[in-house]
């Protein structure tokens, strides 16, 4: 088994908290603060925060992007998949310095050790399409 970087680690807490946002409704700072005073597992405290917090202040955004790349509308997604595709939209929207294949290897990644069996197909369809739309010219240079 790989070792994580305190960045994956990071992006799996973004997700656990988002999750616990969404079923919840429980107030996002009292959700940061229970994540940052976990002691297992080393994460990088000010990547995990700007993630969540910026994730949650686009969230109208990260709905609008994702909608078309689902055959689905966003409320009828698993709690899970909706955290990590808010994850992966966010992350290929707000951050171009993230190779679009890591965020969505990532993603991937995070949706097979937390969501629901199979799941992972929608996350890679559905951010590939994203990344289509977004990091065409990104893309097109990889080719």
């Amino acid at each position: 088994m790989a070792i994580k970087t305190s960045k994956q680690r990071s992006r799996e807490r973004v997700v656990q908290a988002l999750y616990q946002w969404l079923t919840s409704g429980e107030d996002l700072a009292i959700i940061e603060h229970q994540f940052l005073n976990q002691k297992e597992g080393k994460i990088s405290k000010s990547f995990f925060s700007n993630l969540l917090r910026n994730i949650h202040n686009n969230i109208t955004i990260l709905d609008e992007l994702i909608d078309p790349t689902i055959n689905r509308s966003t409320e009828e997604l698993g709690s899970v998949e909706h955290a990590v595709l808010y994850l992966g939209a966010y992350e290929l929207k707000f951050h171009p310095e993230v190779p679009y294949r890591v965020v969505i290897n990532e993603s991937v990644e995070i949706s097979k050790l937390y969501g629901a069996e199979g799941s992972y197909k929608l996350i890679n369809a559905s951010l590939d399409r994203l990344a289509n739309n977004i990091r065409s010219v990104e893309i097109k240079a990889n080719i």
